[in-house]
C-alpha cells in the first residue's frame, strides 16, 4: 500500500470511529478521547491532503484538526479545573 493511500485510509478510519462511538453514546462530543481521535484523524488526513496536493481537502481537515485540538484543550481544563 502506498504511503499517501494509508496515512488517508487511516486517519478517515480514525474519525469514522469517533462519529460511531459518538452515534452510538459511547462517546460523548466533550470526551476527550473523542476530540483526540478527531485530531489525529484530522491531522493524518491534512497530511494526506498536502502530499497529494488537494488544497480544499487540506483546507477542511486544517479546520477540522484546528477545532480539535482547542476541544482537547477545553476538555483538559476542565478536567484540571
Amino acid at each position: 500500500m502506498e504511503t499517501e493511500l494509508l496515512v488517508g485510509t487511516t486517519g478517515a478510519i480514525f474519525i469514522l470511529i469517533a462519529f460511531i462511538f459518538n452515534q452510538t453514546h459511547r462517546w460523548k462530543d466533550d470526551d476527550v478521547i473523542y476530540d483526540l481521535f478527531n485530531l489525529i484523524g484530522g491531522l493524518l488526513l491534512v497530511t494526506y491532503a498536502f502530499l497529494l496536493k488537494t488544497y480544499p481537502f487540506l483546507i477542511l481537515n486544517s479546520v477540522w484538526a484546528l477545532v480539535s485540538l482547542m476541544d482537547v484543550f477545553q476538555d483538559l481544563y476542565k478536567k484540571l479545573k
